[in-house]
């Protein structure tokens, strides 16, 4: 009798642990099931002038990838294609013009041909209610306003060249700026009376400036490419949001924003 309730006792005992690791397995399983899978980042280096639009396409473009990430480095194109050239990681590279691109593809850190995807031309920026009442891009030219334009190797810069050498005018700025959107803080903080932005940053800065159109930006239209870069990490998916970026639902986000087709 004492050596059958020995049995039972064990048996029990046995049954209670395999209950146990069961339940430690069943736990374990759902835990796995519940993380991300294909966790995966994307990085992008844009243009500037992109900001807006790319972050709005980037968060559109992780919901249609769940567990995807989407990084980006915003700045000016010759500052990118600088920071590239010296061994930046990067999956994904968005200039706003071609001779950036050009640049970046001789340097072989591109593969592939790049894609265009959008247009953009400048406008003149002032101070909310045009207080100068600057009308056009000759007045620039004139004394007594404080101007402030792009350097000439970033292509808001390069494209208020262009303008300059097609009308014969020479601006004087009181100082050149390395992105787009310096040029616009600038002007937006009280700093410049004037500045040379693009359509798309006046639009997204609203009521904080007052927008000038002259006909003359049209001599100057820079043309937005994209591309994968050599050294992407995860060429897959890179390639995925490089077709996004060129698609129909991309190109409602940019039209939206400002920016003329390719």
């Amino acid at each position: 009798m004492v050596n059958r309730t020995k049995v039972v006792a064990a048996l029990a005992g046995t049954v209670l642990v395999l209950a146990a690791c069961g339940t430690s397995g069943d736990s374990t399983s759902t835990t796995t099931a519940s993380a991300p899978e294909n966790a995966e980042t994307v990085t992008v280096f844009a243009a500037a002038s992109l900001k807006a639009t790319f972050t709005e396409l980037g968060t559109l473009f992780e919901s249609a990838h769940p567990g995807t990430t989407v990084e980006f480095n915003f700045a000016g194109s010759s500052d990118l294609v600088a920071q590239l050239t010296q061994g930046a990681p990067a999956d994904v590279f968005a200039s706003a013009d071609t001779a950036n691109m050009d640049k970046a593809v001789a340097a072989g850190v591109v593969s592939g041909d790049p894609a265009n995807f959008a247009t953009n031309t400048l406008t003149i920026v002032t101070e909310p209610g045009n207080p100068k009442g600057i009308t056009s891009f000759a007045d620039l030219a004139g004394t007594g306003l404080s101007v402030v334009v792009c350097a000439p190797q970033v292509p808001c810069g390069n494209a208020t060249t262009r303008i300059e050498t097609a009308t014969g005018l020479d601006i004087t700025p009181v100082s050149e700026e390395s992105s787009v959107t310096d040029v616009l803080g600038k002007v937006t903080s009280g700093q410049a009376d004037a500045g040379l932005v693009y359509v798309t940053d006046a639009k997204g800065a609203g009521d904080k400036v007052t927008a000038v159109p002259f006909p003359e930006s049209s001599d100057a239209v820079n043309t937005y490419p994209v591309a994968l870069l050599e050294e992407s990490q995860n060429p897959e998916l890179s390639s995925k949001f490089l077709e996004y970026v060129t698609g129909d639902e991309a190109r409602t986000v940019f039209a939206e924003a400002g920016f003329g087709a390719p």
